[in-house]
C-alpha cells in the first residue's frame, strides 16, 4: 500500500518522538541510578520539610511524564480522544516539573539577596503572572485541539493539526521570567564579588546562573521549534527542557545539602541555609 508524502512525513516525525522520549527516560534512569546513593542519604537523613517534599515532586513528576508519553508512543491505539486525554495529563505533569524546578531557584535567589522582601515580591509576582499565563494558552490551545494518528498501522503516537503554533507563547513567557532571575543573580554576583569568601555562597551563584542559562537556550530552542516545525517535531523538546530543568535542580540541590553537610554547621553559615531550606541540611 502507497501512502502520500504528509503522511510518511507524520510518521518519520512520530518515530523521531518516540526515539527522544525513549532517550530522555534512558537519560533519567541513568542519572538516577548514578546518584541513587546520595539521594536515598538525603531523603532517609533530612528531616521532613516543605523544601523537601518540593524536591520530592520535582524528582519523581518526570517519572509519571515519561510513563504516560511512553504508553502512548508504544501502544497501539487508534482513538484520537483517548490520545487526547493522554496528552492533556502529560501536559499537567510538564506544568508541575517546571513549577517545581523554578520554585527552587526563586528561592535560592532569594537567598542570594539576604531575604529582600521586595525582591521576593518581584520575582513572586513574576513567577505567578508567567504561570497563569502559560496555564491560560496552554490548555486553550491544547485543551480540545484535534489531533490525528498515523495512517500506517506500525507507526503509533498521535500528533496535534491544529494550535501548536501558539505553544511558543509559554517559553517566551518562560524565557522571560529566567532572564530576569539570571539578572538579579548576576546582579548579586557583581555586588558580593570581593565581599564573599564562604564556598557555599560561590556554589549557590555557579549554580544559579548554569541554570538560568539552559532555561534560556531551551526556551529559544523551543520557541523555533514551534513556529517553524511540523507534525510532532515542533513539541519533541518542550519536555526535554523541562526534564533537564528537573535533573539540574535537584542534582543541584543533593551537592549543595551534601557539601553544607560536609563542611559546615547551622551555627556558622554565612548564609542562614535553614531558612533557605533548599540548601540546608535541615531541608
Amino acid at each position: 500500500m502507497e501512502y502520500s508524502a504528509d503522511a510518511l512525513a507524520a510518521a518519520r516525525s512520530l518515530q523521531t518522538f518516540t526515539y527522544i522520549y525513549t532517550s530522555m527516560a534512558t537519560f533519567w534512569t541513568y542519572d538516577y541510578a548514578c546518584s541513587i546513593h546520595e539521594e536515598w542519604t538525603f531523603l532517609l537523613q533530612s528531616r521532613w520539610t516543605k523544601v523537601k517534599g518540593l524536591y520530592i515532586v520535582t524528582r519523581y513528576t518526570p517519572f509519571l511524564l515519561f510513563a504516560s508519553h511512553l504508553y502512548l508512543n508504544f501502544i497501539p491505539d487508534e482513538d484520537p480522544n483517548k490520545c487526547q486525554m493522554i496528552n492533556n495529563i502529560c501536559s499537567c505533569f510538564s506544568l508541575i516539573s517546571v513549577i517545581c524546578s523554578e520554585s527552587f531557584f526563586i528561592i535560592r535567589t532569594y537567598a542570594l539577596w539576604n531575604h529582600n522582601r521586595i525582591v521576593l515580591a518581584i520575582m513572586l509576582f513574576s513567577f505567578i503572572a508567567v504561570i497563569v499565563a502559560c496555564v491560560g494558552v496552554l490548555f486553550a490551545t491544547t485543551a480540545n485541539a484535534p489531533v490525528e494518528v498515523s495512517v500506517i498501522p506500525s507507526i503509533t503516537g498521535c500528533y496535534q493539526t491544529s494550535g501548536s503554533d501558539e505553544l511558543f507563547v509559554p517559553f517566551v513567557l518562560l524565557f522571560a521570567l529566567e532572564l530576569g532571575l539570571i539578572c538579579l543573580t548576576l546582579i548579586r554576583a557583581i555586588q558580593s564579588w570581593r565581599g564573599a569568601n564562604n564556598p557555599l555562597y560561590t556554589v549557590l551563584l555557579k549554580h544559579n546562573i548554569f541554570y538560568y542559562a539552559c532555561g534560556l537556550f531551551w526556551s529559544i530552542v523551543n520557541v523555533f521549534a514551534s513556529l517553524f516545525l511540523h507534525y510532532a517535531y515542533n513539541v519533541m523538546f518542550q519536555d526535554f527542557q523541562l526534564v533537564i530543568l528537573a535533573i539540574l535542580a535537584t542534582r543541584m540541590h543533593l551537592y549543595l545539602w551534601h557539601a553544607d553537610r560536609h563542611l559546615h554547621s547551622d551555627a556558622h553559615m554565612f548564609i542562614p541555609m535553614s531558612d533557605m531550606s533548599s540548601a540546608s541540611r535541615s531541608s
